[in-house]
């Protein structure tokens, strides 16, 4: 359990109260959460969360660790429509061993949790997660 509070008080508080009923151990200033990494500046009053380790994982999940970075997530050059779908069922089949589905799901983790800058190209792979076709696994990667 992570509690957070600007009152150090109300923490001894809460952190007293909980232990009056359950079985506690207090394991002291987090560092890690739900897989992504807690830095904090005291002096600013600011918490930072990364996600650095998932996504590395992620990419080697998806054997992508060797992929380049962009700084724009969904390059210009990419055109994805309905249109682009496989037609014929051997892409459709084809298709259906790529893990599209899985990537996508990865990628709005971590977009919910601190990438906030994926939004936009998770919305616009995600769309076609019912048929993708190989451009959309292109954009994807």
């Amino acid at each position: 359990m992570l509690i957070a509070f600007k009152d150090k008080s109300l923490i001894s508080k809460l952190k007293s109260q909980l232990s009056e009923e359950f079985e506690t151990k207090d394991l002291g200033t987090v560092k890690k959460i739900l897989g992504m990494k807690i830095q904090r500046d005291r002096n600013a009053d600011k918490l930072y969360f990364s996600q650095g380790r998932y996504l590395d994982k992620v990419l080697d999940l998806f054997n992508m660790g060797n992929y380049k970075a962009v700084f724009t997530p969904l390059a210009a050059h990419f055109r994805l429509s309905a249109e682009y779908c496989p037609q014929f069922e051997e892409d459709i089949e084809r298709m259906s061993n790529v893990p599209y589905s899985s990537v996508v799901g990865s990628l709005i983790f971590a977009m919910v949790c601190t990438r906030l800058d994926l939004s936009h190209a998770v919305s616009v792979v995600s769309r076609y997660m019912y048929n993708p076709g190989k451009d959309y696994w292109e954009a994807m990667k």
